[in-house]
């Protein structure tokens, strides 16, 4: 018989004993504030849902109850256990919301704990940030070949008409009309990025299977790791424009 590890849905208040839901900020028995674990994440501690489109208002208005909540002045008189306790709800607080209300942190942060903790296709599930970088300084995607190759030419030719002292007008020119294409790639891959994360919320939602958000959470990570290498590709031009 293969053995199941099965993931704690409790934490235990080191005050009482008393056993309280992961997502708690205070012990429902004793009604003390709970030690920072780190079974949860950043959606659960603020109290939304995994979406991608999240309302900022509403987050905001979260981030400043709890803060009200964690102020470490509420905390002036109690044990050291419970001051700790403040401080560190408090500074996951900050990291949550800095996160969450960032669509792009979140959208990172979202692949990073779903790939954590459903099964991803890598070897390791590293960070979507990590590998967004390692994607964009290394090979290119191949979506993008055709794109980069072009790329690549027009840069060469760019910087041989620099050298030969031609006007700056003319090589600025020729960096400006190759950026266009770029440009509308990038466009093109915010739109697929809001339509999946609308895909995505749906899934949620409804309570989506496993096999199922994982197509979608593919599809996103190939997505936001091309518009990462689009970006940098951007960024080199403006570096030639301006050099």
């Amino acid at each position: 018989m293969t053995s199941q590890t099965t993931a704690p849905t409790l934490q235990v208040c080191r005050e009482c004993g008393a056993g309280a839901p992961l997502e708690a900020h205070f012990c429902p028995q004793c009604t003390k504030i709970l030690p920072l674990g780190r079974q949860g994440d950043y959606f659960a501690f603020l109290g939304v849902p995994r979406r991608l489109n999240l309302d900022a208002q509403d987050l905001e208005q979260r981030f400043r109850a709890l803060s009200r909540q964690f102020h470490p002045d509420y905390f002036y008189n109690a044990s050291a256990s419970e001051r700790r306790a403040s401080l560190e709800r408090s500074s996951c607080l900050n990291d949550a919301y800095r996160t969450l209300r960032d669509p792009i942190k979140r959208l990172e942060y979202l692949l990073r704990i779903e790939r954590g903790l459903a099964q991803p296709r890598e070897a390791s599930p590293a960070g979507a940030a990590r590998a967004a970088g390692a994607a964009s300084a290394g090979k290119a995607p191949a979506a993008l070949l055709e794109e980069v190759f072009a790329l690549n030419e027009e840069l060469d030719e760019v910087r041989a008409l620099r050298s030969s002292g031609a006007p700056a007008a003319e090589w600025k020119g020729r960096l400006e009309r190759a950026r266009r294409p770029i440009e509308a790639k990038r466009e093109d891959h915010e739109t697929q990025l809001d339509q999946l994360a609308t895909t995505w919320d749906a899934l949620v939602d409804r309570g989506g299977g496993d096999d199922e958000k994982r197509a979608v959470l593919d599809a996103i990570q190939e997505r936001f790791l091309e518009r990462n290498y689009i970006n940098n590709l951007l960024a080199g031009i403006e570096r030639e424009i301006n050099s």
